[in-house]
């Protein structure tokens, strides 16, 4: 006798052909994890004409599928209180990585969102109480699920949130930014107060390593760590240190030079799904500042002396990676280093002044970025109907970015540059809304067919130039950014 499929009850409430929701096939064998993924996604559904409901979803990676319950009113942030949990239908796993509207008239109709997500270890998992432990960015520490004598579950934090340990340093917290490099002219040749360095096509991250273990946090603040499993070995030159280290997490093509586009399939993603992108495609960590080592703030020495102690630890394993770096010199290093960069089909170089310290957050002379490509960010406020191989769906975004009175502008659209499965993955990321987000005026001919959605995305378009008319010429589509948050997106400098 053929065993149940766990996930009958959830595809006999959905039509596939309408729901956003995963709705994987009947008849398939459920995916192999390793139970130890958890999400928790936040459910507004419309109430009355103008209202709306919401509750939250805890969901576990269990046998294949993700094992659900309701919970009305939130997990809980404090020990000892019980908040009614509703056992629901198994969902599968590709859900742990679902966020987007799900359309009128289907079950559970409404927006859904990943309100927390990472990962769980079991203690105890019976027919009538599951003790787990979580490790994530609002939910952590042990929890009890538990069913009470009239039938009902709840769940209960047991533990209090542990003490967080201090930085690393004095001076150099977790939330530490990132600091910036201005785009300007390439120092002339011969001048000996610079170093140069290659600038590398990825997502910014300082890694954090205490105790043996490490944390990313993206230049938006963004903890993403659990989006990249496979920078969790450190090498072993860390072994046994604490350290906060500058640095760009990169995936390579197959000549071994970072391709942003490659990265895409990364972003956003927290679900079982992550290990098995991990594997077939691993990122690397490219290493270029040490601000901290063994409760040591490093952040007011100089550039070259930052540098030097980065090298003399030895870097190196097969995800992490230290990147060189070239002192200027009178032959002029930082030519070569550009026409090396253009050579390589990289984004550019960036200069930084040798005597110059770190400064968290600023952007300035001191780091000088010379693109080979123009390229700006830009916030996604809506999209535009496709035609042909895309009708039915994305054909053009709606892009804006910020004046210098904080108004999101309406800066033009962008309709190449994107693959079908970038489109595709772009989709469910989308919140709609019922207004422009943009803060002028627009022509007729771009709000006829317009889908306004919550302007949250930032992306990266390559592009000529700017018209008179504040739009951008020629833009294509890079990807998006996840570590940058969009009240940072403006015009940058040409």
């Amino acid at each position: 006798m053929a065993a149940a499929d766990p996930l009958a009850s959830y595809r006999a409430k959905r039509d596939p052909t309408r729901t956003a929701e995963p709705v994987p096939p009947a008849g398939q064998p459920l995916p192999i994890g390793d139970d130890d993924t958890f999400v928790v996604h936040e459910h507004r559904t419309p109430r009355g004409r103008t209202g709306e409901r919401v509750h939250w979803d805890l969901r576990l990676e269990r046998g294949g599928v993700l094992k659900s319950w309701a919970v009305p009113k939130g997990p809980p942030t404090e020990p000892g209180v019980n908040r009614l949990a509703v056992p629901t239908e198994d969902h599968p796993l590709e859900y742990a990585s679902f966020s987007g509207t799900i359309a009128a008239g289907e079950y559970g109709a409404g927006v859904s969102t990943i309100w927390d997500a990472g990962r769980y270890a079991t203690e105890t998992w019976k027919d009538d109480h599951v003790t787990v432990a979580f490790d994530g960015q609002r939910l952590t520490g042990r929890h009890v699920l538990f069913r009470l004598p009239d039938g009902s579950w709840a769940l209960r934090k047991l533990d209090p949130d542990p003490v967080v340990a201090g930085p690393v340093a004095d001076g150099v917290p977790e939330d530490l930014p990132p600091m910036l490099a201005a785009i300007g002219e390439l120092p002339a040749a011969g001048d000996l107060r610079w170093g140069y360095e290659f600038k590398w096509d990825g997502v910014r991250a300082l890694a954090h390593v205490r105790s043996g273990r490490v944390r990313l946090r993206a230049r938006s603040g963004n903890d993403v760590t659990a989006s990249y499993p496979e920078l969790g070995p450190l090498p072993d030159a860390l072994v046994g240190h604490d350290a906060v280290v500058d640095g760009e997490v990169v995936a390579l093509d197959a000549r071994g030079r970072p391709d942003f586009g490659l990265l895409q399939g990364r972003m956003h993603r927290t679900g079982p799904e992550v290990a098995r992108l991990a594997a077939a495609a691993p990122v690397s960590y490219l290493v270029f500042d040490l601000l901290a080592l063994d409760g040591e703030s490093l952040l007011g020495l100089p550039y070259t002396a930052r540098r030097e102690r980065l090298d003399a630890l030895g870097l190196g394993s097969d995800r992490w990676v230290t990147t060189p770096w070239f002192r200027g010199d009178a032959a002029g290093v930082g030519q070569q280093v550009q026409a090396a960069s253009r050579e390589n089909g990289l984004e550019g170089i960036v200069a930084k002044r040798l005597g110059s310290g770190y400064r968290p957050g600023g952007r300035g002379p001191d780091w000088r970025k010379v693109k080979n490509l123009r390229t700006q960010s830009v916030v996604v406020g809506g999209w535009r109907p496709g035609a042909g191989r895309r009708a039915g769906g994305i054909g053009s975004l709606l892009l804006g970015v910020h004046d210098e009175e904080g108004r999101l502008v309406f800066a033009g659209h962008v309709g190449t540059g994107f693959t079908a499965r970038a489109l595709a993955d772009l989709e469910p990321l989308l919140t709609p809304r019922a207004s422009a987000p943009f803060g002028d005026p627009l022509p007729r001919e771009v709000t006829r067919d317009a889908h306004w959605v919550e302007p949250v995305l930032v992306g990266e378009v390559a592009f000529t130039e700017w018209t008179r008319e504040g739009r951008l010429r020629h833009p294509s589509w890079r990807g998006l950014r996840e570590d940058l948050a969009p009240a940072d997106v403006v015009v940058e400098p040409g």
